[in-house]
């Protein structure tokens, strides 16, 4: 079903070393970019990856038209968020959709999200039965301890990679987040919320990581929460 020139929608995912992901989500997400005819596009960034991830997208290319490829230097995931968000906009979308290139989101939920799209805000997934194990819930309650402490606003599920923004509104949004800031998608949802243009939350589907092996570890996680705390408490008069 081809959607009117208003509704186009860019994918944007984040892939740092997903070598033995990346076939499969392309092939999952690629049909949803699709739905808005030869305007859609699935923007897959590469975050300097160091293994055979770029070669594999280029090969990729050529099997999916709506796929675009995108090197970047390694920054980190909120930055390559970021930066891809920049691209959709620049390109032209009307609607971007995040998630990532682990596979552990499913592309059938994103018709719940795209049916409301029409309400604005932020639509965003709140991760239901969760396999990626105790350590990860536990930084998502965690998170919305600090973001309460902090920000004054509830959050469910602030981290989600699977969210769904229109981009007239995610333009403003992305102005106040600090260049290669590691939580892009948590400020964001701390801005959303803030501003009054809303967040919904839809259940979704959180399964475990299909394959390779996760970057972050406990370590860097608690690294990142530490750095993180301290951005906020700049933060929070100007967001």
């Amino acid at each position: 079903m081809t959607e009117s020139k208003k509704d186009r929608l860019i994918i944007v995912i984040p892939a740092y070393n997903e070598e033995s992901n990346l076939e499969e989500v392309v092939r999952q997400w690629h049909p949803v970019a699709q739905r808005t005819g030869a305007e859609g596009r699935l923007f897959i960034i590469d975050d300097g990856s160091t293994d055979g991830s770029w070669e594999l997208l280029g090969r990729l290319s050529r099997r999916y038209p709506c796929l675009r490829a995108v090197h970047k230097e390694n920054q980190g995931h909120g930055a390559t968020v970021l930066y891809g968000y920049r691209c959709a906009i620049a390109e032209g979308a009307d609607y971007v959709f995040q998630t990532d290139s682990d596979g552990q989101t499913d592309p059938k939920d994103f018709e719940m999200l795209w049916k409301e799209r029409g309400r604005g805000g932020l639509l965003i997934g709140s991760r239901n039965h969760r396999k990626d194990g105790w350590q990860r819930i536990l930084v998502t309650r965690t998170l919305r301890t600090v973001l309460w402490i902090i920000f004054g606003c509830y959050t469910k599920d602030a981290n989600t990679p699977f969210r769904l923004m229109r981009a007239d509104q995610l333009e403003q949004v992305i102005r106040k987040i600090p260049e290669n800031h590691p939580l892009t998608n948590v400020l964001m949802t701390v801005i959303y919320t803030r501003s009054g243009m809303g967040v919904t939350y839809f259940p979704i589907f959180f399964g475990p990581r299909r394959g390779g092996k996760n970057s972050l570890n406990m370590k860097k996680i608690f690294r990142i929460g530490l750095h993180a705390v301290r951005d906020f408490r700049k933060l929070r008069k100007t967001i």
